[in-house]
């Protein structure tokens, strides 16, 4: 009678508890599963979005893909940033939270708030800001001339690699202290008696960085790891905003280059942009995987 009755109350347990779960489940199949599906589908269409029509052969658009040069380029340009800004920005932000968590540093909060506030500047506003500072009569062509440290005036923007790299001290500058909060959120729940151990037994304040503080961070490491591949795989704004895409393209991001196929060539392709995005989709979902896999570090 009393396992009977057990088992009932589990079975209500378990209802109830997808009852609850089931709102949050059809939004995330309406809004999230049901889009990407819709979007492979498309990815296998041609025409105007008011006159869609299936391939022929079904995956042209993907077979057009390989053969996209600009595309290519594109891909090359996203993982730059990816390969240089964000083990830069996370690594920068992981030591601004470790000096900015110590107990005996004055006007703490003052600093903190100072690292945050790019990340609440809007995209637009700091891409423009920065377009600004790096235009060939800007503030740091005028501060490397009056240095001697160039001749005449360069032109930043009008350079690919320099244009790639204004894009990536732009990303470093936005982003580093919105990680910086999530180290720091780790390290203040870090026991301070764990550092004193350390001390006692000896340890320099580079291992006890390296073999307590990071250990004790890797969940946060490899969560900040995965949103900023996600946020750079779909890097959009500063390509935009800041370079338009060139000199000649040569800046371009995968996302601008998908924007152009949908709004800005006049009649959008979404059939090849379906094609492109379902291609990043797909990017972004391989390289968590990764990350997650590398992280976890459970028995």
């Amino acid at each position: 009678m009393q396992g009977h009755f057990e088992s009932g109350v589990a079975a209500k347990q378990h209802r109830t508890g997808w009852f609850f779960l089931l709102p949050a489940t059809l939004l995330i199949v309406l809004l999230s599963f049901y889009p990407i599906f819709e979007a492979f589908l498309i990815s296998l269409k041609k025409g105007s979005p008011a006159n869609l029509q299936w391939q022929s052969p079904l995956f042209q658009n993907y077979i057009r893909m390989i053969q996209d040069k600009q595309f290519i380029l594109s891909i090359e340009n996203t993982f730059l940033y990816l390969l240089v800004q964000v083990p830069v920005m996370l690594i920068l932000a992981i030591l601004l939270a470790q000096l900015l968590n110590n107990r005996d540093l004055r006007f703490r909060g003052l600093f903190r708030t100072m690292v945050f506030l790019p990340c609440a500047t809007s995209l637009v506003s700091y891409s423009l800001i920065f377009k600004s500072l790096f235009a060939t009569q800007g503030l740091i062509n005028t501060i490397f001339v009056n240095l001697g440290i160039f001749k005449e005036n360069f032109n930043f923007l009008g350079t690919p690699w320099s244009a790639r790299f204004v894009i990536i001290f732009a990303l470093i500058w936005r982003w580093t202290g919105y990680n910086m909060v999530f180290f720091l959120a780790g390290l203040q729940n870090i026991e301070y008696s764990v550092y004193e151990a350390a001390k006692i037994d000896g340890a320099n304040g580079w291992q006890t960085f390296w073999d307590v503080t990071v250990p004790l961070l890797r969940p946060v490491i490899v969560m900040t790891f995965i949103m900023s591949i996600n946020g750079t795989l779909q890097l959009f704004d500063e390509s935009m905003n800041l370079t338009k895409g060139g000199p000649a393209n040569s800046t371009i991001t995968m996302s601008h280059y998908i924007y152009n196929y949908s709004f800005g060539k006049g009649v959008g392709n979404f059939g090849y942009a379906s094609a492109l995005s379902f291609i990043v989709f797909i990017m972004v979902a391989v390289l968590a995987f990764i990350n997650l896999k590398v992280g976890d570090k459970r028995d």
